[in-house]
């Protein structure tokens, strides 16, 4: 059966899955987004990557600022004429009315195994955990959080290497078949309904999250890297200047009581020393010159005063920079 659907999303993720549904045999008509935001050093408006797309295709955008009042109204009415509304990292909270619109309700795409990661960031809490899988589940959507009955989950492995950003590059494309898979196996399909008590909840990134306190452990440490790379980068604080580390490698070290954070030279090799063992920093970024991602190496030459054997490397405060 080909479907007529609503589509609500905004990032790059939710770009992959409204491109497959484009290219397949139902028929988007309707998508929401998330209004036009500044960004860059301009601080131009940039549209969504979902809006950029289904602009391209000639499909009807609308982007509201909340769903609520008058505007909801709106969307009632506008989502009735649809089979559903495919909802992928929208970003605002749907009220029942909405929920409720479209004939058959509305499917999520959620990027982790639900129960597991119910929530605003399943792929860098996963990452952060140290899980060593994660997916994409098809929900039929209701009024709590991601506590829908599910009707398909697909599976994947998260390597010691995997980021948070090549991560949710894969998990879309995973994702945007197992929706078709879902569309197409619909009405005869029944949802799962969830486990409560095996619910576990990815809250939202905050500034917090991507402070480097070097009192935990390399390891935990690497996975807070690992997680926020291609997104916010984690950071530490050297000599009044930022240091973002994009990536870097745990290393089994017993310290022999040097402090954490104090940076060391061993051979070609920069590390730093954690609560457990110690960090090889490989790629960093520095917010003095242009800014630019470099080796380790390139920006200790760059910055003699700055990264030195012996250089201490603290928390930054949040207002900062």
């Amino acid at each position: 059966m080909h479907w007529r659907l609503a589509f609500a999303g905004a990032p790059a993720f939710a770009a992959t899955i409204l491109q497959q549904l484009i290219d397949s045999p139902h028929r988007v008509e309707l998508v929401y987004s998330q209004p036009d935001r500044r960004a860059g050093r301009g601080r131009k408006l940039v549209a969504s990557p979902v809006r950029t797309l289904a602009e391209a295709a000639g499909i009807a955008v609308r982007t509201p600022v909340q769903l609520e009042g008058e505007e909801e109204e709106g969307a009632e009415a506008a989502l009735a004429a649809f089979d559903f509304l495919v909802v992928a990292a929208y970003g605002l909270l749907l009220p029942p009315a909405i929920l409720n619109a479209p004939k058959h309700g509305c499917l999520n795409v959620h990027s982790s195994l639900l129960p597991r990661w119910r929530g605003a960031a399943p792929v860098e809490r996963a990452i952060m955990a140290g899980d060593r899988e994660t997916g994409v589940s098809i929900m039929q959507m209701d009024a709590g959080l991601d506590t829908g009955p599910v009707y398909c989950q697909r599976h994947m492995a998260l390597g010691a290497s995997a980021t948070g950003a090549e991560t949710t590059s894969a998990l879309a494309v995973l994702g945007a078949q197992a929706l078709l898979d879902t569309l197409n196996a619909l009405p005869d399909m029944a949802p799962t309904p969830q486990d409560d008590r095996l619910a576990t909840y990815a809250t939202k990134l905050a500034a917090a999250d991507a402070c480097i306190d070097w009192r935990h452990s390399a390891d935990v440490i690497a996975r807070q890297i690992r997680a926020l790379s291609g997104r916010s980068a984690a950071y530490a604080a050297v000599g009044g200047a930022r240091l973002r580390i994009l990536d870097a490698l745990p290393l089994a070290d017993r310290n022999e009581g040097r402090p954490p954070g104090l940076l060391s030279k061993s051979g070609k090799s920069w590390q730093v020393v954690c609560g457990a063992g110690v960090l090889e920093l490989r790629t960093v970024q520095l917010n003095r010159g242009k800014g630019t991602p470099q080796p380790m190496q390139s920006a200790a030459n760059g910055y003699p005063r700055l990264l030195f054997d012996g250089a201490r490397l603290d928390a930054v405060r949040e207002n900062r920079d």
